[in-house]
């Protein structure tokens, strides 16, 4: 922003509350959730949902576990009334959830939004009106405060006397002091009580007083000072659901909320991944998991993330960003050595200590959450580019190809990935890394090549090897005798002048995931000029495999 235009702004007053209790709360359980992906995020899209796809996005919300559902605003366009018909009429209600509905408070648009409701079994009536000053200034044209608290009380009277209209219809009242989050706190009680002494609710029979924090214009701990005020002063509290609805103008809805909820709040309103005007709304799926990261159940079940997105994604058209949290496509994946060598540990080391105790908490570095938890695979944690480290490439053989390197083999498959990665200025897929590695370390046929090859088992437990082999291109027929195949072919190229080395290490394996006959066999190498290097080998037979790992080290370090 241009310096010169900063005085035109001004900070946003605080809050008179000294003895604010909210900072010394914690979130133990969670709040009545509602969803208003299919209003307030439908009227946010640049291409609403069509019928069809809000009924489709109104099941997955159900298959969720979302018991409220604010449907639409049906007395604004024939598209939302027909909506709302249809989900009655066809019964795709389910007993446990409890429709909303959206309405100003205006006469024609409330008796409207009655009939749309009729013959459902329980329903939400959820009226507002704009309160603000800038509201009361600009959209009322200079509305006095006692315009405005008449225009609600109205609204709350039309409402209290058609319900009766509809008996078969359980209806739940809400009143919503829109532009909440910049009205003066007397105020906006005052307008809130005058509807509370309309609709006269009681402990058996609640109302819902949400307060929008519609256009973020403070810090997330002025709007707890404004939630626990609000709810010190408001009338009859204990008959009374006191919902949140944030957006998130500053970035910080979800820190709103959670200190809307340490501040008394009781209940939320927010969308499937944020979805809503400008910057959207409360990102529920964000809320939700955080609490289940502190192991609270909050009703809601995210275990099929990826699905669950798939789904928002086609009808809304929208898109989750990379980053989001727990959605995005990134989120669990380090990129960085460090950050992948300690999750590759403490995943690692989670798997043993859970055999000892299968009610170990969570606890894996870089990793909030278990990935596992919803739908998302450990294979994608790691992935490799020019920043990556030893451990990453590691982890991905190991996990995605069945390979368990040694540890000291980590260092020289690493570097050799993450160079290939730079050199093409790419992130390298699990694919991609595993034919780098085999390419670079196993099976190396060159310059030394077994063209043929026979054991012969002595008296006393030795063998002999018979090899031909290719070096540089020269054919050679070469003897050697050892206690194994390894060490025989070792004494046999010792016997022509060509052993240069000392065999330092040697491991092998069945490879996980492959063929159940197939093996891996790693040897290390360190050359007369002190160069140490690692040579993989894989074989049907584990003897060959080891045979074929030499062959690797041996060339790789003739190569080097």
């Amino acid at each position: 922003m241009n310096p010169n235009n900063i005085s035109k702004y001004r900070p946003f007053p605080t809050v008179p509350l000294t003895d604010r209790t909210w900072p010394d709360q914690q979130i133990l359980s969670a709040p009545i959730w509602c969803s208003v992906d299919l209003r307030d995020g439908n009227q946010a899209l640049p291409q609403p949902m069509t019928v069809e796809e809000k009924l489709e996005f109104f099941e997955l919300l159900c298959r969720i576990g979302f018991k409220q559902i604010e449907i639409g605003f049906p007395s604004a366009a024939d598209t939302e009334f027909n909506f709302c018909r249809r989900l009655i009429e066809e019964n795709r209600i389910p007993e446990d959830v409890t429709i909303q509905i959206l309405v100003q408070t205006r006469e024609h648009l409330i008796r409207r939004s009655f009939e749309a409701i009729q013959g459902a079994k329980r329903a939400i009536v959820h009226i507002y009106n704009s309160t603000s000053p800038l509201q009361r200034k600009v959209t009322f044209s200079d509305a006095s405060r006692d315009d405005i608290r008449n225009i609600a009380v109205a609204g709350a009277e039309l409402v209290k006397e058609l319900t009766p209209t509809i008996p078969e219809t359980k209806i739940a009242l809400q009143y919503s002091p829109e532009s909440f989050s910049d009205t003066e706190l007397d105020f906006a009680v005052e307008c809130c009580n005058a509807v509370i002494d309309v609709w006269e609710p009681t402990p058996e029979n609640k109302m819902i007083i949400n307060l929008p924090d519609t256009v973020q214009w403070a810090t997330p701990n002025i709007h707890a000072d404004q939630i626990e005020w609000m709810c010190r002063n408001l009338k009859r509290r204990d008959s009374l659901d006191v919902s949140l609805h944030t957006h998130n103008d500053r970035g910080t809805g979800t820190a709103a909320t959670e200190m809307g909820l340490m501040a008394g709040a009781d209940r939320v309103e927010g969308t499937l991944f944020g979805n809503g005007e400008r910057t959207g709304n409360l990102d529920i799926v964000n809320v939700a998991l955080n609490m289940n990261s502190w192991g609270i159940e909050t009703g809601l079940d995210f275990s099929n993330l990826a699905d669950i997105r798939a789904v928002y994604e086609r009808v809304t058209r929208m898109s989750v960003s990379e980053r989001a949290p727990y959605a995005g496509e990134l989120v669990f994946t380090a990129f960085s050595g460090s950050h992948q060598d300690a999750i590759k540990k403490g995943l690692d080391r989670r798997k043993q200590e859970l055999n000892e105790d299968p009610s170990l908490k969570w606890g894996v570095p870089y990793l909030t959450i278990d990935p596992e938890d919803i739908g998302r695979s450990y294979e994608a944690i790691i992935r490799i580019n020019s920043q990556s480290g030893k451990g990453g490439v590691a982890y991905i053989l190991d996990r995605e190809h069945g390979f368990d390197l040694p540890k000291t083999m980590h260092p020289q498959v690493g570097k050799a990935i993450y160079d290939l990665a730079d050199s093409q200025a790419k992130e390298l897929d699990a694919a991609e890394i595993y034919e780098a590695f085999a390419k670079l370390f196993v099976n190396v046929e060159s310059p030394l090549q077994i063209t043929s090859y026979e054991l012969d088992h002595l008296e006393g437990g030795d063998v002999r090897c018979r090899a031909s082999i290719e070096l540089h291109g020269e054919a050679k027929d070469i003897v050697g005798t050892g206690n194994g195949p390894i060490n025989a072919f070792v004494s046999a190229l010792e016997t022509q002048g060509f052993k240069d080395f000392a065999l330092t290490d040697y491991r092998s394996h069945a490879i996980r995931g492959g063929s159940d006959s197939e093996s891996a066999a790693y040897i290390q190498l360190r050359s007369d000029t002190g160069g140490i290097l690692w040579g993989c080998g894989v074989d049907t037979s584990i003897e060959i495999a080891g045979l074929k790992a030499l062959l690797s080290a041996y060339n790789l370090l003739h190569c080097a």
